[in-house]
């Protein structure tokens, strides 16, 4: 099968099982002080109905430079960006939130353009939010930004067309901040991704608790977890060989885990890592990129169109992942298919970040 095909079978199979949940994405801002070595961690485990995403870096005259997020595409297309960090320390993600006023229909979807904007401009927490009251109204946006800065500072933007309301992580008691498709300054019990949010509060717990979370107990531990927090079932550690998917972190829709780890006190900017996931992360691998250094394999593909290579090879593993593809058959997981898989990357993850610990240690 040809690239081509890989990627619009992936597309018809996502669209299918995902219609009313493609932006169903999971989020954290983890504070120095709750990490294992003292960095802040910017994480999304991103769903969305793009099924192909790949890694660039953005230089523009009198702009901050910047690596970030895009979707794949036939063309090389930069004018969106779906999670970044720039050349000052500062970086961004989203997840939206569906209990925050509806968008004005003729401007919606604005999200990745304001990303695009905010790395190319921003230095700190404090400079997103004088973009967000800069920016002309209505904004289309219906989403939870989530922004660190070189200071270790984070917050979450709840941001809809024409407010937003700020939510520091200073003021969380235990350093973690947590989004998914729900803002807590939006309509009570609206929205989605209540049962994800609680996955991530009990897989996390221990960690939480002992100080000691890294990137790999983001993109490693909850973007590869089968776990229920209503069920309490965890189908990673079953011996049932099927699971329909249903509110487990990762999806039929997941495209990408990204964890940015920040920095500590007086470092530059250049120490930062992204540890990225650009494909459905049960099937995939993490690769280390730096503000200089993007693997090829997360970048556009020279040929055949901007798709990531880890995104092409991911898709054809999750062909057996999901087999079933009529009717609502992607709802439904080979849950042997994905065990076997899914630790034979994690292997492979734990090996890129050995290496990206000595790429850090190589930059000046």
């Amino acid at each position: 099968m040809s690239l081509r095909q890989y990627l619009i079978a992936f597309a018809v199979c996502a669209i299918a099982a995902t219609s009313t949940s493609a932006h169903a994405c999971t989020s954290a801002i983890i504070s120095a002080k709750a990490t294992a070595d003292g960095r802040p961690i910017l994480w999304k485990h991103r769903d969305t109905s793009a099924s192909n995403n790949f890694l660039y870096r953005v230089e523009s005259p009198g702009e901050i430079g910047y690596v970030a997020l895009f979707n794949g595409a036939d063309e090389l297309r930069l004018d969106e960006a779906w999670m970044g960090m720039n050349d000052e320390g500062f970086a961004i993600m989203n997840t939206v939130a569906y209990n925050l006023p509806e968008n004005d229909p003729d401007w919606i979807d604005r999200e990745g353009f304001v990303m695009a904007k905010a790395l190319a401009s921003c230095r700190t927490v404090d400079d997103f939010e004088e973009l967000l009251k800069k920016l002309p109204k209505p904004l289309g946006v219906r989403t939870n930004f989530g922004v660190m800065d070189a200071d270790g500072n984070g917050a979450y933007f709840e941001t809809d067309d024409y407010n937003y309301e700020r939510f520091d992580l200073s003021d969380a008691p235990d350093g973690v901040l947590i989004r998914t498709n729900y803002a807590y300054s939006g309509t009570p019990d609206g929205g989605m991704g209540y049962i994800r949010h609680r996955n991530v509060e009990v897989l996390l717990a221990t960690q939480i608790a002992t100080h000691s979370i890294t990137p790999a107990s983001l993109t490693e531990g909850l973007s590869r977890s089968f776990y229920n927090s209503v069920t309490g079932f965890d189908a990673s550690d079953s011996s049932e060989s099927w699971a329909i998917d249903q509110d487990f972190i990762p999806r039929h829709s997941s495209t990408a885990s990204i964890a940015i780890e920040g920095l500590k006190q007086g470092e530059d900017p250049s120490k930062m890592i992204m540890w990225a996931n650009v494909a459905y992360p049960p099937c995939s691998h993490v690769v280390p990129v730096t503000l200089t250094h993007i693997p090829a394999e997360a970048g556009p593909a020279s040929t055949g169109g901007a798709y990531s290579i880890l995104g092409i090879d991911a898709s054809e593993r999750m062909m057996n992942v999901f087999p079933i593809t009529r009717g609502s058959g992607p709802r439904y997981i080979n849950l042997d298919a994905v065990r076997e898989i899914s630790n034979e990357q994690y292997k492979i993850s734990l090996e890129e970040y050995a290496k990206g610990q000595k790429l850090r240690g190589a930059q000046p």
